[in-house]
C-alpha cells in the first residue's frame, strides 16, 4: 500500500510540474500604463458628423402641379363693384319710378332699384377680366431622392476634464459623460 501511494505521489508531481511549467506570466507594464489611471469628464457637446451614402437606385423624377392661389380681390376692385352697384340701383329705381299708381309705383321703383344694382355690380364685374375666376399657379415638386442617403459615420464631442475643455472624434455617441485615460509623463 505504501509502495502504491508513493507511485500515485512521483506520477502526479510528474504531472503537475509541465503543467506549472507552462503558466503564462505577465507581460510587463509599459511606463505609460504604470503613470495612467482613468477619469470622467462631462460632455458638452456632440455634433454628430455625416457622410452621404450613394445607392444604385433610380432617382424620383420632379414634377409640377396646378394649385389654386387665394384671389382675394383688391381693394380698388371693390370700390369700382360698389360705385356701379350704386349707380345702376340709382337708375333702376328712376326707371322704375316711371311705371304704375300708388303701391304699384313703389313696388316697381324697389324692383327697378334692385334690378339696376344687379346689372351695375355685374357690369363692374365683367370688367375686371379674371378677378372673379380662380387662379391657379404651377408648383415644381421635388421629391427627396432615395439614391443619396445622409449616414452617422462619427462623432465630434467636446468635454471638460478638471477645468479644461478638450476636443475629440469618437465612433460612438458618449452621452453625458465620458470616460478618459489620464497620463502622467516627465517632460524632458
Amino acid at each position: 500500500m505504501k509502495l502504491l501511494r508513493a507511485f500515485s505521489f512521483v506520477l502526479a508531481s510528474l504531472l503537475s510540474v509541465p503543467a506549472m511549467a507552462q503558466t503564462p506570466t505577465a507581460a510587463p507594464a509599459t511606463a505609460s500604463e504604470e503613470n495612467s489611471h482613468f477619469g470622467w469628464a462631462d460632455v458638452l457637446r456632440v455634433d454628430p458628423v455625416y457622410a452621404t451614402d450613394a445607392t444604385d437606385g433610380p432617382a424620383q423624377p420632379c414634377y409640377d402641379e396646378q394649385v389654386p392661389v387665394d384671389a382675394s380681390p383688391d381693394a380698388a376692385a371693390q370700390d369700382k363693384r360698389g360705385v356701379f352697384t350704386a349707380i345702376g340701383a340709382f337708375v333702376g329705381g328712376i326707371l322704375g319710378n316711371q311705371f304704375g299708381k300708388g303701391k304699384g309705383r313703389a313696388v316697381a321703383t324697389v324692383a327697378g332699384a334692385v334690378a339696376g344694382g344687379v346689372a351695375g355690380s355685374n357690369i363692374a364685374t365683367a370688367g375686371e377680366g379674371d378677378a372673379g375666376r380662380p387662379q391657379y399657379k404651377t408648383v415644381r415638386h421635388c421629391p427627396p431622392s432615395a439614391s443619396s442617403q445622409r449616414k452617422v459615420v462619427a462623432y465630434d464631442v467636446e468635454y471638460r476634464y478638471r477645468g479644461d475643455v478638450y476636443r475629440s472624434r469618437l465612433a460612438y455617441d458618449p452621452g453625458d459623460r465620458l470616460r478618459v485615460r489620464v497620463s502622467v509623463t516627465p517632460a524632458e
